[in-house]
Protein backbone atom coordinates (compact mmCIF):
# COMPACT_ATOMS: atom_id res chain seq x y z
CA UNK A 1 0.00 0.00 0.00
CA UNK A 2 1.26 3.48 -0.90
CA UNK A 3 2.10 5.77 2.00
CA UNK A 4 -0.45 8.60 1.95
CA UNK A 5 0.40 10.81 4.95
CA UNK A 6 1.36 14.47 4.53
CA UNK A 7 3.55 16.04 7.23
CA UNK A 8 3.01 19.59 8.52
CA UNK A 9 6.16 21.73 8.48
CA UNK A 10 4.60 25.09 9.46
CA UNK A 11 1.03 26.22 10.08
CA UNK A 12 -0.23 29.79 9.85
CA UNK A 13 -3.71 31.00 10.79
CA UNK A 14 -4.63 33.52 8.08
CA UNK A 15 -8.19 34.24 9.25
CA UNK A 16 -9.83 33.73 12.65
CA UNK A 17 -13.59 34.20 12.44
CA UNK A 18 -16.53 33.35 14.65
CA UNK A 19 -17.27 30.08 12.82
CA UNK A 20 -14.40 29.59 10.38
CA UNK A 21 -10.67 29.49 11.01
CA UNK A 22 -8.56 29.53 7.84
CA UNK A 23 -5.05 28.11 7.77
CA UNK A 24 -2.19 27.95 5.31
CA UNK A 25 0.25 25.13 6.01
CA UNK A 26 3.57 24.26 4.43
CA UNK A 27 3.74 20.48 4.19
CA UNK A 28 5.82 17.60 2.94
CA UNK A 29 4.10 15.24 0.51
CA UNK A 30 4.48 11.46 0.92
CA UNK A 31 7.38 11.58 -1.58
CA UNK A 32 9.18 14.24 0.55
CA UNK A 33 8.48 17.14 -1.81
CA UNK A 34 7.20 20.43 -0.29
CA UNK A 35 3.71 21.76 -0.97
CA UNK A 36 1.09 24.07 0.55
CA UNK A 37 -2.38 23.37 1.92
CA UNK A 38 -5.05 25.99 2.56
CA UNK A 39 -7.99 24.78 4.59
CA UNK A 40 -10.75 25.73 6.98
CA UNK A 41 -11.09 24.37 10.52
CA UNK A 42 -14.63 24.10 11.87
CA UNK A 43 -15.86 23.05 15.31
CA UNK A 44 -18.13 20.40 13.80
CA UNK A 45 -21.87 19.99 13.38
CA UNK A 46 -24.80 17.62 13.56
CA UNK A 47 -27.77 16.93 11.32
CA UNK A 48 -30.91 14.96 12.05
CA UNK A 49 -33.40 13.24 9.80
CA UNK A 50 -36.59 13.31 11.91
CA UNK A 51 -39.21 10.82 10.71
CA UNK A 52 -42.81 10.90 11.92
CA UNK A 53 -44.81 7.75 12.60
CA UNK A 54 -46.61 8.50 9.30
CA UNK A 55 -43.35 8.30 7.34
CA UNK A 56 -42.91 12.03 6.84
CA UNK A 57 -39.58 13.80 7.21
CA UNK A 58 -39.52 17.10 9.09
CA UNK A 59 -37.66 19.48 6.75
CA UNK A 60 -36.65 23.12 6.74
CA UNK A 61 -36.49 25.73 4.05
CA UNK A 62 -33.71 28.15 4.97
CA UNK A 63 -31.95 30.95 3.12
CA UNK A 64 -28.28 30.16 2.56
CA UNK A 65 -26.31 33.31 1.88
CA UNK A 66 -23.37 31.80 -0.08
CA UNK A 67 -25.86 30.54 -2.69
CA UNK A 68 -28.34 33.43 -2.37
CA UNK A 69 -31.30 31.09 -2.25
CA UNK A 70 -33.51 29.18 0.15
CA UNK A 71 -32.55 25.51 0.33
CA UNK A 72 -34.46 22.48 1.62
CA UNK A 73 -32.53 20.71 4.37
CA UNK A 74 -32.93 18.47 7.35
CA UNK A 75 -32.45 20.14 10.77
CA UNK A 76 -28.80 20.80 11.57
CA UNK A 77 -26.49 22.98 13.59
CA UNK A 78 -22.93 23.44 14.72
CA UNK A 79 -21.53 22.12 17.95
CA UNK A 80 -21.24 24.69 20.73
CA UNK A 81 -17.66 23.50 21.38
CA UNK A 82 -15.31 20.83 19.99
CA UNK A 83 -15.93 18.61 23.03
CA UNK A 84 -19.75 18.86 23.03
CA UNK A 85 -21.47 15.49 22.84
CA UNK A 86 -22.85 15.26 19.26
CA UNK A 87 -25.92 13.33 20.48
CA UNK A 88 -26.79 16.13 22.93
CA UNK A 89 -26.23 18.71 20.19
CA UNK A 90 -28.54 16.78 17.83
CA UNK A 91 -31.29 16.68 20.44
CA UNK A 92 -30.84 20.41 21.12
CA UNK A 93 -30.89 21.42 17.45
CA UNK A 94 -33.90 19.23 16.65
CA UNK A 95 -35.88 20.71 19.53
CA UNK A 96 -34.86 24.31 18.84
CA UNK A 97 -35.53 24.23 15.11
CA UNK A 98 -38.62 22.00 14.89
CA UNK A 99 -39.96 21.50 18.41
CA UNK A 100 -39.54 17.73 17.94
CA UNK A 101 -38.34 15.45 20.74
CA UNK A 102 -37.51 11.87 19.66
CA UNK A 103 -38.02 8.64 21.54
CA UNK A 104 -35.16 7.10 19.51
CA UNK A 105 -32.02 8.75 18.14
CA UNK A 106 -29.71 6.61 16.00
CA UNK A 107 -26.24 7.59 14.79
CA UNK A 108 -25.95 7.21 10.99
CA UNK A 109 -22.27 8.07 10.49
CA UNK A 110 -20.26 11.12 9.53
CA UNK A 111 -20.62 13.40 6.53
CA UNK A 112 -17.54 15.20 5.20
CA UNK A 113 -18.92 17.74 2.74
CA UNK A 114 -15.72 19.11 1.24
CA UNK A 115 -12.75 17.22 2.72
CA UNK A 116 -10.15 18.75 0.41
CA UNK A 117 -10.55 22.22 1.96
CA UNK A 118 -12.96 22.02 4.90
CA UNK A 119 -12.40 20.31 8.26
CA UNK A 120 -16.12 20.24 9.11
CA UNK A 121 -17.34 16.83 10.30
CA UNK A 122 -21.13 16.54 10.42
CA UNK A 123 -22.46 13.73 12.61
CA UNK A 124 -25.69 12.41 11.08
CA UNK A 125 -28.60 11.11 13.17
CA UNK A 126 -31.98 9.49 12.54
CA UNK A 127 -34.80 10.41 14.93
CA UNK A 128 -38.04 8.43 15.43
CA UNK A 129 -40.95 8.37 17.83
CA UNK A 130 -41.40 12.14 17.70
CA UNK A 131 -43.45 14.24 20.07
CA UNK A 132 -43.74 17.97 19.53
CA UNK A 133 -43.22 20.94 21.80
CA UNK A 134 -42.62 24.60 21.13
CA UNK A 135 -39.97 25.57 18.61
CA UNK A 136 -37.13 27.70 20.09
CA UNK A 137 -35.24 29.31 17.22
CA UNK A 138 -32.06 31.30 17.82
CA UNK A 139 -32.44 35.06 17.29
CA UNK A 140 -30.63 34.88 13.94
CA UNK A 141 -32.52 31.82 12.61
CA UNK A 142 -35.28 32.25 10.06
CA UNK A 143 -36.65 29.05 8.61
CA UNK A 144 -39.85 27.40 7.47
CA UNK A 145 -40.55 23.93 8.85
CA UNK A 146 -42.62 21.53 6.74
CA UNK A 147 -43.13 17.80 6.15
CA UNK A 148 -42.58 15.55 3.17
CA UNK A 149 -42.99 11.78 2.86
CA UNK A 150 -39.58 10.06 2.91
CA UNK A 151 -40.31 8.40 -0.45
CA UNK A 152 -41.01 11.83 -2.00
CA UNK A 153 -37.83 13.27 -0.48
CA UNK A 154 -35.78 10.43 -1.96
CA UNK A 155 -37.46 11.01 -5.33
CA UNK A 156 -36.69 14.75 -5.19
CA UNK A 157 -33.06 13.93 -4.33
CA UNK A 158 -32.80 11.53 -7.26
CA UNK A 159 -34.29 14.18 -9.58
CA UNK A 160 -31.57 16.61 -8.46
CA UNK A 161 -33.99 18.97 -6.71
CA UNK A 162 -32.38 18.78 -3.23
CA UNK A 163 -28.75 19.94 -3.60
CA UNK A 164 -27.84 19.89 0.13
CA UNK A 165 -25.34 17.05 0.59
CA UNK A 166 -26.06 16.19 4.23
CA UNK A 167 -29.78 15.94 3.46
CA UNK A 168 -29.06 13.67 0.51
CA UNK A 169 -26.75 11.40 2.49
CA UNK A 170 -29.01 11.10 5.54
CA UNK A 171 -32.21 10.54 3.52
CA UNK A 172 -30.68 7.86 1.32
CA UNK A 173 -29.16 6.08 4.33
CA UNK A 174 -32.45 6.14 6.25
CA UNK A 175 -34.38 4.92 3.20
CA UNK A 176 -31.92 2.04 2.81
CA UNK A 177 -32.07 1.21 6.55
CA UNK A 178 -35.88 1.14 6.53
CA UNK A 179 -35.91 -1.05 3.44
CA UNK A 180 -33.48 -3.43 5.17
CA UNK A 181 -35.73 -3.47 8.29
CA UNK A 182 -38.73 -4.44 6.13
CA UNK A 183 -36.85 -7.47 4.77
CA UNK A 184 -35.86 -8.77 8.20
Amino acid sequence: MTKMEEKTVTSQKIYDGKVLHVFKDDILLPNGEPSTREYVKHVGAVCILPLTDDGEVILERQYRYPFHEALIEIPAGKLDSPDEDPRAAALRELREETGAVPRELHYLGDFLGSPAIMGERIRMFFARGLTFREQKLDEDEFLEVFRMPLADLVEEILKGNIPDGKTQAAALRVAALLEKEKKQ
